[in-house]
């Protein structure tokens, strides 16, 4: 490419690029003036194939989406937006990325030094807006064109994907870089597709393993505190504790060291013969929590009050592990190890009383949580006639029977256990599986039996911000196109099971403009008309009915039929188990909204 008449133009244009050759395949955009040079660069790069752009009117949204990719993918997007305010929506997203260690690179405009700190419209003090959320802040002076600057440009991009895939770190997470831009904002470039798409994705790097060029003072910091790897013997009356994002090391942990698995349902370990669903109860239990001498831990409990409890606990050694970040999951400064992996010890010679104890006590906290979960399925279940005739076959009676109750197992109102078991078992492995902050995943993360599936939540802060906008990421980037391990959109489909205010907090990210990709995603909305997980707090006992309706209940009566009409969504109601399943097992193909209505 050669230079234009806008120094903006070309430094954009030499941004993306670089970022395009070192991997980035995902760029969220939203529209500004300040930003248009970002803009049609990224507009070009998509013409010739180098990239997706996805374009979004709400920052907030946009970053989720961003977030989204991230989760799916492993490897950051681009996210762009012009100046002020647009900058100040990023934040949310900002902090869940850096709460889970999720990658992400935030492009925003800016005035140039002379139009900053003379009221000039659009304008506040960007550099340095999300704090200590972000791994690298940039601001970057408004190019003045010429070569060096394409070199400076490159070198930018390196850094920025250095500290946000945690190569430079350790510690995954947001980078912002502030791009200042001085007028022209822009000028006409094309690409010459047949030429820059090759030389930019010929060298294309992958994400594992990458050799950014990063200050070599920042490789490698950890504290002092952590061991790169611990050993763990058997020894103690020992459970693994698997919080969101603790992945599959968790469950291989727990089967190694014949421990039973308390893992949360966004976990990544929700799975295999050591699984603890009904952990909660079992840990406020004498026979179980009050007997317990190690936890290890893995990822970010968020969905129980007895899990910190337990750590808490005089008697109990904890050992917390995380293979990357410098966040560690500590209720009341409690642990005693901090380590990036842990290798449990080849089994000790025991003696036979010693073997016994040890499967007696994995054996009773898996047992005893199948009978807890059990102990609360539904009352209706299928009928299995029993009754047979002369000739073999089911008495009439009995198929009568039989049909009779199976109907009215259909035609049962659907309540949160019922729902939550038919998300679940509906996923399969080439699907996708996101919860809302919301009631229900806790209500998931009670009963569902152990499945390898992906499940996601948005936990690093557990809020309700952006939960369409990030599975809207997910499910894009899980069905694009030329993706090696991708499912064909006709098979995986991304299911997103949510509250009702969760829903609506998010309600701007169903609108997909024309152009964008409408994925395979059905939002399952679970509408018990407000906030029934403030129900459970214990000022729900003490508090006027009245007020606590008003201010944490927060009634809503939304027409979500008109709602998804206005997007141009499919809708679909399912008030009985029977429609609860139909839908759930065969989604439309674009995207979707089922509403489940379920009593308060």
């Amino acid at each position: 490419m050669s230079q234009s008449d806008s120094p903006a133009t070309d430094f954009s244009f030499a941004l993306l690029s670089e970022f395009v050759r070192l991997g980035v395949r995902h760029v969220v955009l939203c529209p500004g003036s300040r930003s248009q040079a970002l803009a049609l660069a990224a507009a070009e790069l998509e013409r010739v194939g180098a990239l997706r752009l996805h374009v979004r009117i709400d920052e907030r949204g946009a970053a989720f989406l961003g977030l989204g990719f991230a989760i799916e993918t492993g490897f950051p997007a681009l996210v762009v937006t012009t100046s002020g305010t647009a900058v100040a929506n990023l934040h949310p997203a900002v902090l869940e990325a850096h709460h889970s260690g999720v990658p992400l690179v935030l492009l925003t405009a800016d005035r140039p030094a002379e139009l900053r700190g003379i009221r000039s419209n659009q304008t506040t003090a960007q550099p340095g807006l999300f704090g200590d959320a972000v791994r690298l802040c940039e601001d970057v002076p408004a190019p003045q064109g010429g070569d060096a600057e394409s070199e400076a440009a490159t070198d930018l991009a390196h850094l920025a994907l250095a500290f946000a895939t945690g190569l430079a770190t350790l510690d995954p997470g947001p980078v912002h870089l502030n791009l200042a831009l001085r007028e022209p904002l822009s000028a006409a470039v094309t690409l010459d597709a047949a030429r820059a798409v090759p030389a930019m994705l010929a060298e294309a790097v992958v994400a594992d393993g990458m050799a950014f060029r990063a200050p070599a003072v920042c490789v490698g910091e950890r504290d002092d505190r952590v061991a790169s790897v611990l050993p763990i013997g058997h020894g103690p009356r020992t459970i693994v504790v698997a919080g969101h994002g603790a992945g599959a090391e968790a469950e291989a942990t727990a089967r190694a060291g014949g421990w039973p698995l308390l893992a949360e349902v966004s976990s990544g370990a929700h799975f295999g013969p050591n699984l603890v669903v009904a952990y909660r109860g079992l840990l406020g239990d004498a026979d179980f929590g009050a007997r317990v001498e190690r936890a290890i831990v893995f990822g970010h409990p968020t969905l129980s009050r007895e899990v910190p409890a337990l750590l808490q606990r005089d008697g109990v050694e904890t050992v917390v592990v995380s293979p990357t970040g410098d966040e560690w999951f500590n209720p009341g400064h409690r642990a005693q190890a901090f380590a990036r992996r842990i290798d449990v010890l080849p089994l000790p010679r025991r003696s036979i009383e010693e073997e016994r104890e040890a499967r007696t006590w994995l054996g009773r906290w898996v047992t005893s949580s199948r009978n807890l979960v059990d102990a609360g399925l539904p009352e209706v279940s299928p009928f299995v006639p029993t009754r047979l005739g002369l000739d073999g076959k089911p008495e009439l009676s009995a198929q009568r029977e039989y049909v009779r109750t199976e109907l009215a197992a259909l035609r049962t109102p659907v309540t949160r256990r019922m729902l939550v078991d038919a998300v679940w078992r509906a996923s399969w492995p080439h699907d996708r599986l996101v919860f809302g902050a919301s009631r229900l995943i806790r209500d998931a993360d009670r009963v569902v039996p152990g499945k390898r599936i992906l499940a996601h939540a948005n936990r690093g802060l557990a809020g309700i911000d952006g939960t369409v906008a990030t599975a809207l990421g997910i499910a894009i980037g899980s069905q694009a196109p030329g993706r090696a391990d991708a499912a064909p959109s006709a098979r995986g489909t991304t299911r997103v099971l949510l509250g009702d205010l969760t829903f609506l907090h998010d309600a701007g990210s169903l609108l997909l403009g024309a152009g964008e990709s409408r994925p395979r995603i059905q939002l399952v909305v679970g509408n018990d008309g407000g906030g029934t997980i403030f129900d459970a707090l214990e000022v729900a006992g003490t508090a006027p009915r009245a007020a606590l309706d008003r201010v944490l209940y927060t009634p809503q009566a939304v027409d979500l039929a008109a709602l998804a009409a206005a997007y141009g969504w499919e809708y679909a109601l399912a008030e009985t188990r029977g429609e609860l399943d139909d839908a759930l097992t065969s989604p439309p193909p674009s995207p979707s909204i089922l509403e489940v209505p379920l009593p308060r």
